[in-house]
């Protein structure tokens, strides 16, 4: 297939765009009274994923685009929570839970690789860009006395 846009020639978002294939695969099998809940939910996030970088490609500038992978990324976040909790209520099983992480986790990095390969000095969000925060242990508020 041709590529048109700038968005198709990124890795990283044929990466979450196989992740939103895999998403839709393990999410046909989620109870049928899940589907307006956390099967549209798990779906949703995902596309945000793919979304987001392809939307981002589409600014004029790094600066513009910084933020997008910052998005993708929380998003990707959100629908790794939400595989955790289909997990807990038995939608998914652990080894196929461990098998989705894999790709989210090395889509994770890419991300955070995208996202410092931008030339922009400081994020548009409170955490530094060389630091990917869902990666790296930090302390918690709850942590402290």
């Amino acid at each position: 297939m041709k590529t048109r846009f700038r968005f198709e020639k990124l890795e990283v978002r044929q990466e979450a765009r196989a992740i939103n294939h895999t998403v839709y695969r393990v999410t046909r099998k989620f109870a049928d009274y899940e589907m307006f809940a956390m099967t549209s939910q798990t779906r949703r996030a995902a596309i945000s994923v793919s979304s987001n970088i392809a939307e981002g490609s589409g600014r004029n500038s790094d600066k513009d685009f910084a933020h997008f992978p910052e998005r993708a990324f929380a998003s990707l976040m959100e629908t790794a929570s939400l595989f955790q909790l289909a997990l807990d209520e038995d939608h998914v099983s652990g080894p196929d839970l461990d098998a989705v992480f894999g790709d989210f986790e090395k889509t994770a990095k890419r991300i955070v690789a995208l996202n410092n390969s931008l030339q922009v000095e400081s994020s548009k969000t409170p955490f530094e860009r060389k630091t990917p925060p869902a990666l790296v242990s930090r302390p918690s508020t709850f942590d402290q006395p």
